[in-house]
Parts: structure tokens; C-alpha cells; sequence
């Protein structure tokens, strides 16, 4: 599992079309909050007809946010959704100094036709660098969902990714892309781990990466309306269970909700807490929890009181 609070702190990944006129202005009001991480998206939010000018106007975002960047407002962490691996170098050589304010990459469609011109491009990125450049890659493509060849090709996936493990920052989920293919959708009372088919398809995703890698869950669609927090809320109990963390969001609506259900109780920090304190030396490596609910084993409750600790690192406790 990962050791470093960074790959838990992505968070609420907001999406925003790469060629709103807004986002400046909108970071500068601090608008969307302090507690988010922020995707500029050139892919599926983009008209295919457009994309010369959303490259344009992404341009100008990141550089007047670049001259804005000493003034005193939240910058988040922010991504850019490609189209291309040559997006990463053009755009950035566009960008100039004002690439500097960049996070990473998102990656959509990751796939074994795509897999290796992606990470060539990230392992050059971090070439002429000086700080790291991650990648998020999404795993969505079509090639995922047969069960007869599912498990090779993210296994396939995994072993390329390996191969620049400390730069994948986290590894994505394409809940709406998987339930296109199907022609599903779910409603805001219903969560996309009832829809069976793309649950396994979690599971495999889960069970291949989840012991090597963060993995964030799928978007929920519903910002309004009766019942979407709630929904969203019972949702992302689903994806803690599952191995997920953080959620990609598409209206600032959902940031708050997200951040609240990962703060981490108070029980499961005093127990983390205390497993990670064990007396090395003690004869017993079993003890009843800081309030006697449970029993605490460090053998078998290390890596999860590792991870509990980096969460409230990052989202704070309640």
C-alpha cells in the first residue's frame, strides 16, 4: 500500500470544461472552497469540433492564474484531461512557466493501445522537471469488461504501470463510460455498485491494483434535487467499503459532501493510533480497542491503521 499521505490527497477531483472563461475568476473568489483538487478536461466536456480553441483558452487560464499565483487565494491541485499523449508536451510547451501550476495528468480510456506513448510522455515530463508530474489513468476502455480476458489486460495494465509506480498518483474508475457500453444508468436513491455487472468489474479493478495503488471512485451524476446528497453520502460508504478513495465530482455542490465522508471517526483514529504504538515487546499482539467495541490485532490491522492516519492527515477527524 501506499506510504505517503500525497496519493490520498486528490480528494473531490471537480471537473470543469478546459474552455470555461470562469475558472480564474471563480479560484479567486474561492468559490468551490479550500478542499478540493480541481480537472481541467479536454476530453469528454469538449465538442470534437472545438478543441483547438478549448486548448486556447486552457492556455490563458493557467497562464493569468500563473501571474496571479502570489495573491492570496486557494490554488488547488490541478489536472488536465488529455485527448492524447502529444497533448501533454504541446500543452505544456505552450504553457511555459505557468505549467509549473500543474499537478498531473489525467489519462482517459487507458488502454494497452495507449498505455506505453502515456508513459513515455509522464517519464519525460519528469525529465525536465523538478518536481514530480503524476498521471491519474482511467480504466474505462471496453477492453476491461469481458470476464474472459478482463483479468490479463489489467493485469497487462498493472505491469506497464509498475514500471513508473511512484508517478501514478492515483488510478481512476470510469463508472459512466463502463455503464454506457451497458446502456445504464442509476438514479439518485440507487448505487452503481447494485448494477452487478460493473460492481465486478470494480472488484477485479480493486483486488489487480488496490494493495500497490490509491484508487478513486466513479463520478455521481446528481448535484439537486430530492435525495441526491443522501445518495451521494450512501454511495461513497459503498466505495470506503470497496477500497476507494475520493470521488471525482462534476458541480461543486458535491464537494462538501465528499469531504465529510472521509473524515475519519475518532474510534478508528484512537485505534489506529494505538496499533501503530504497539509495545513491540509485548507478549500479546491483541488487545480490545480504545473503547472495548473490538479487538485490535496489530499482525492483521497495521496496513488499515496506516491508511486511517494518512486519511485523517487529510481530511481531517470528527
Amino acid at each position: 500500500m501506499k506510504n505517503s499521505a500525497v496519493y490520498y490527497g486528490v480528494g473531490p477531483l471537480l471537473y470543469c470544461p478546459a474552455n470555461s472563461t470562469k475558472i480564474v475568476r471563480y479560484l479567486m473568489q474561492e468559490k468551490f472552497g479550500t478542499q478540493y483538487s480541481l480537472a481541467l478536461c479536454l476530453e469528454d466536456t469538449i465538442n470534437d469540433d472545438f478543441i483547438e480553441e478549448a486548448e486556447i483558452q486552457l492556455v490563458h487560464t493557467m497562464t493569468d492564474l500563473f501571474h496571479l499565483k502570489d495573491k492570496e487565494f486557494f490554488i488547488p491541485k490541478i489536472f488536465i484531461r488529455v485527448r492524447n499523449p502529444e497533448q501533454i508536451t504541446t500543452l505544456t510547451g505552450r504553457m511555459g512557466d505557468a505549467a509549473d501550476l500543474i499537478t498531473g495528468f489525467i489519462i482517459p480510456k487507458f488502454s494497452l493501445e495507449n498505455a506505453d506513448r502515456y508513459i513515455d510522455k509522464i517519464i519525460y515530463m519528469n525529465t525536465i522537471y523538478k518536481r514530480p508530474v503524476y498521471m491519474m489513468p482511467i480504466l474505462e476502455s471496453p477492453e476491461i469488461v469481458p470476464p474472459q480476458s478482463r483479468i490479463n489486460v489489467l493485469y497487462a495494465l498493472k505491469e506497464k504501470l509498475d514500471s513508473i509506480e511512484e508517478h501514478v498518483l492515483n488510478i481512476r474508475v470510469g463508472g459512466n463510460d463502463l455503464c454506457h457500453l451497458f446502456g445504464f444508468r442509476r438514479h439518485s436513491s440507487e448505487s452503481i455498485y447494485q448494477i452487478k455487472p460493473i460492481a465486478d468489474i470494480f472488484s477485479d479493478i480493486v483486488t489487480i491494483f488496490g494493495m500497490d495503488y490509491v484508487l478513486s471512485a466513479p463520478v455521481w451524476e446528481y448535484y439537486n434535487g430530492d435525495g441526491w446528497d443522501s445518495g451521494l453520502a450512501a454511495e461513497i460508504q459503498q466505495d470506503k467499503l470497496c477500497g476507494f478513495v475520493g470521488k471525482t465530482v462534476i458541480h461543486p455542490n458535491q464537494i462538501p459532501v465528499v469531504n465529510k465522508c472521509y473524515k475519519v471517526s475518532e474510534k478508528d483514529y484512537k485505534d489506529a493510533k494505538a496499533i501503530l504504538n504497539w509495545d513491540s515487546k509485548s507478549e500479546s499482539l491483541v488487545a480490545g480497542s480504545v473503547d472495548k467495541e473490538r479487538m485490535n490485532e496489530y499482525k492483521v490491522h497495521s496496513n488499515w491503521a496506516k491508511k486511517i492516519l494518512m486519511l485523517a492527515e487529510v481530511y481531517g477527524t470528527e
